[in-house]
């Protein structure tokens, strides 16, 4: 059974994973015996990132680009590949957020949004499927939301920019499955995070959430962990274009 979940000398990449759900996902891939590639632009921050993981004896590298940026992900990943090796895990985990009403939204806050979001995932995808094509080998797990399913006031862009990770998750598959390239998401529900901070000392929403999600509370990050284990093994070798949503149960309630 223990072969079906190890990732023992997987190389994974995963960005946005200084801090938050990322670095959980990180984390927890190490101890599955990944060698874990953390990512983010604050190279401070990676670095603080990265001891916490050697701490944990966890083999890990940190790679500090832009997920938007194409040159600087190639740049990146050619020397991931030259240094390391090939990515055998890719987590498109990169993102941020913003609250405003609809008709408020600033164009320049709507385009970071959708490009960090989705933008991003199809850039850092795209080069580092070329080497997992060639391998006839590959995982990659994008970083859904409940948002890819349902709409809430105030993040229009963020919803527009998970509803569009979705499809592309699915896209993704139709495209690569047949080059033994699994690609699924994980759709977490609300978390506790730094992004979450404002909304979890707003008592108003804490009640409401509490009583909207049928477990009764909010999610701890560590249990996003199981999730993606199991898309990043062989345990999903025949799973592609699938969403896992880990929210609690708000999505199968009305």
């Amino acid at each position: 059974m223990n072969n079906l979940f190890t990732l023992q000398g997987k190389i994974a990449l995963i960005t946005g994973s200084s801090r938050g759900l990322g670095f959980t996902i990180a984390k927890g891939l190490g101890l599955a015996g990944a060698i874990v590639i953390l990512n983010g632009r604050n190279e401070n921050a990676l670095k603080e990132a990265k001891q916490k993981l050697i701490n944990l004896n966890i083999k890990c590298y940190c790679s500090t680009f832009d997920v938007i940026s194409a040159n600087e992900i190639d740049k990146q990943i050619t020397l991931i590949e030259k240094e390391i090796g090939q990515i055998d895990i890719l987590v498109n985990n990169a993102g941020v957020q913003a609250r405003a009403p609809l008709e408020n939204f600033e164009e320049t806050v709507w385009n970071n949004i959708i490009n960090t979001h989705l933008t991003g995932a199809f850039l850092v995808s795209k080069r580092v499927a070329k080497s997992m094509i060639s391998n006839n080998y590959g995982k990659i797990i994008n970083i859904c939301s409940l948002m890819s399913e349902i709409g809430r006031a105030s993040i229009a862009p963020y919803t527009a920019a998970k509803g569009g990770l979705k499809n592309l998750t699915k896209a993704m598959a139709v495209e690569w499955a047949k080059y033994n390239i699994q690609i699924n998401g994980i759709g977490p529900g609300y978390f506790l995070t730094e992004m979450t901070k404002n909304l979890m000392e707003d008592q108003d929403f804490d009640i409401w959430l509490k009583k909207r999600t049928p477990a009764g509370r909010w999610g701890d990050p560590e249990e996003l962990v199981g999730a993606a284990i199991f898309l990043a093994s062989k345990a999903s070798s025949f799973v592609n274009g699938q969403i896992i949503y880990v929210d609690g149960g708000i999505l199968a309630s009305i």
